[in-house]
C-alpha cells in the first residue's frame, strides 16, 4: 500500500514539475533557456527508488514530454531512459550523501540529456551543427540545474532516503524451525 501511494505521489511530482518548467521557470530564463527539472527528477528517482525504476519513470516522461511538446516521439524519450540508467549506474558506484557529489551526477547527466536530444534532432531535422550556440545553451542549462539542486537537495535526500528504504528489497526474513 505505501508503494503505491509513493509511486501516485511521484507521478503527482512529475505533474507538478511539469507545470513549474512550462509556466514557473518561463519567467526566469536566460536569453531563453529554462532549467530541465526534469533531468532532476529522474536522476533522483534513480538514485533512491529501486533498480527499474529511473529507468521506467525515465521512459513514461520521456513519451509525455514528447507528446506535450509535439517534437518527434523518441528524442526525449531516449534523453531521460540515458538519465534515468546513469542514475542506476550512479547509484552503485557513488554516495549520495555528498551535496558536492550529487550536484557533479546533475551536471554529467544534464550534459548527457542535452548532446543527446540535440544529435537525435540534427539527425532527424538535417540541421546544421553550431556548437557555439549549442554549447551557451548547455553552460546555461547547467548552471540552473546546479542551482536548483543545490537549493533543493537537503529536502530530496530527506524524502529520497524514506523512499529508498520503503523499496529497498534487502529485508533479510529468517525463518526459524
Amino acid at each position: 500500500m505505501k508503494k503505491t501511494i509513493i509511486n501516485l505521489a511521484l507521478i503527482l511530482i512529475g505533474f507538478i514539475i511539469y507545470f513549474l518548467q512550462a509556466n514557473f521557470f518561463s519567467w526566469f530564463t536566460i536569453n531563453g533557456i529554462k532549467p530541465n527539472l526534469f533531468v532532476i527528477y529522474i536522476l533522483f528517482i534513480g538514485l533512491f527508488g529501486n533498480r527499474s525504476m529511473g529507468i521506467i519513470y525515465g521512459a513514461v516522461a520521456g513519451i509525455f514530454l514528447d507528446l506535450l511538446y509535439k517534437t518527434n516521439v523518441g528524442i526525449n524519450l531516449a534523453g531521460l531512459v540515458i538519465v534515468g540508467l546513469l542514475a542506476i549506474l550512479f547509484n552503485k558506484n557513488f554516495s549520495k550523501d555528498s551535496r558536492f557529489i550529487v550536484t557533479l551526477m546533475v551536471i554529467i547527466t544534464t550534459a548527457n540529456y542535452e548532446i543527446v536530444l540535440y544529435i537525435f534532432t540534427m539527425l532527424r531535422t538535417e540541421g546544421t551543427i553550431e556548437i557555439l550556440a549549442f554549447s551557451k545553451i548547455l553552460l546555461v542549462e547547467l548552471v540552473f540545474n546546479t542551482l536548483i539542486t543545490i537549493i533543493i537537495y537537503p529536502l530530496i535526500k530527506k524524502a529520497g532516503y524514506y523512499v529508498e528504504n520503503l523499496f529497498d528489497d534487502k529485508f533479510i526474513l529468517t525463518r526459524y524451525f
